[in-house]
């Protein structure tokens, strides 16, 4: 599936029409169902094979953030080769108590994957947590970005981003 097409294809599965209720507590007429994509074989196929051409060179771990970066993740790491890790929001007080479960990422180059980013804030938390681990965090890909220019917050801590859509694109080609 070439790249634009699963443009289009990601937009026609995830993007719904009705009431919503937002996080915001605001009600909208649209919504935008990131799990849709990610939980389609096909889909999710096409976009662990175009964003693992993103990959920076000497990447060790890909990072799968809890919950949505973590099918990404694994699906890239079965195209790629390269071993995961799955990173939760925080570590658990029981079991092996680790933030990250997989791979170890202690002293590795580790990248992160994430399924949509809008101001970076998860990815910024968990980038702290994984260099407190001892990974070597420097970049970070998603399938979305839904905000405009590049995140302030993700520059001012060293990190490189980069999407393989923007939302602006998903809208553009509907």
């Amino acid at each position: 599936m070439d790249r634009n097409e699963l443009c289009k294809e990601i937009f026609k599965k995830s993007h719904l029409t009705g009431e919503f209720l937002l996080r915001s507590g605001q009600t909208s007429n649209e919504y935008f169902d990131k799990y849709r994509f990610e939980a389609d074989p096909k889909l999710l196929k096409a976009i662990a094979a175009q964003m693992s051409s993103m990959i920076p060179e000497g990447t060790q771990i890909l990072a799968g953030l809890e919950i949505g970066g973590i099918p990404i993740a694994t699906a890239m790491s079965l195209y790629t080769g390269i071993p995961a890790a799955f990173v939760r929001k925080e570590a658990k007080s029981y079991g092996t108590c680790r933030l990250a479960e997989g791979a170890d990422v202690k002293g590795k180059n580790v990248c992160i994957i994430e399924d949509v980013i809008t101001t970076g804030g998860q990815v910024i938390e968990s980038t702290y947590q994984l260099r407190e681990c001892g990974a070597k965090v420097d970049h970070v890909l998603c399938a979305i970005y839904r905000g405009y220019g590049m995140p302030k917050k993700i520059n001012e801590i060293n990190l490189k981003m980069r999407s393989l859509f923007t939302m602006d694109e998903l809208k553009s080609v509907n």
